[in-house]
């Protein structure tokens, strides 16, 4: 059954949706242009409403529109790169840094429930379920830190980073490599040990940036 909200977001938001996956799946590659006729077909669409969703997915940071010259997927240099997963890392490993203890058992059963679920997704080689139960994990994962500032600074710069991810994506192993260490986050939360929650956090970052700069020769020295 389809909620309120969800009707009221339409089509709009199944467009954002759907290009957002395209993207993160790697069915959309860096510099790829869109192609507004092939879309509005495709979604059976307005122009109008076309439009707004690639506005927002260029605030996401997703694409990137030039004047005149219509709108294509976001290219990242290795500088880019490079920057943006430092920054990942200074507001994620804050985030783990500041997550008070114990944390409270009903936090931790929603994590495991929700890791059940990407359990079950990777199992299943459900990349779309793979992707959007990560990314519900590490929402939940980071609002324990009981700052929405950086929280919602964490959510930012994770959606901007949703076109380099791709490879690891597509990846079983790295996939699998990631369910593990979502597990081991838990295990910590639940011994109370921060240390090791902050050093899983920060390990867990960097196998998409790698594998995107290695895809694209673009490997920094």
């Amino acid at each position: 059954m389809t909620n309120e909200k969800e009707t009221k977001e339409e089509p709009f938001a199944t467009v954002v949706r759907a290009l957002e996956e395209d993207i993160v799946l790697g069915r959309l590659h860096p510099r790829e242009r869109l192609i507004e006729e092939e879309l509005a077909e495709r979604f059976a669409v307005s122009r109008h409403a076309l439009r707004l969703a690639i506005v927002e997915l260029d605030r996401m940071g997703l694409v990137e529109r030039f004047p005149n010259k219509g709108a294509m997927i976001r290219a990242f240099s290795a500088s880019d790169v490079e920057q943006l997963y430092s920054l990942r890392e200074i507001l994620e490993t804050t985030a783990a840094s500041q997550i008070l203890f114990p944390v409270e058992e009903p936090d931790i059963d929603d994590l495991k429930e929700i890791q059940a679920h990407h359990d079950k997704a990777v199992e299943t080689d459900d990349l779309v379920g793979v992707f959007r139960r990560n990314h519900e994990f590490h929402r939940k994962l980071f609002s324990l830190c009981r700052n929405h500032y950086l929280a919602s600074a964490i959510e930012t710069y994770s959606q901007r980073a949703h076109g380099i991810r791709f490879m690891v994506l597509a990846d079983k192993v790295e996939r699998s490599k990631a369910r593990d260490q979502h597990h081991q986050m838990i295990r910590a939360l639940e011994c109370q040990d921060g240390e090791a929650l902050v050093e899983l956090c920060k390990n867990h970052l960097p196998a998409s940036k790698l594998a995107y700069l290695r895809t694209y020769g673009k490997i920094v020295n």
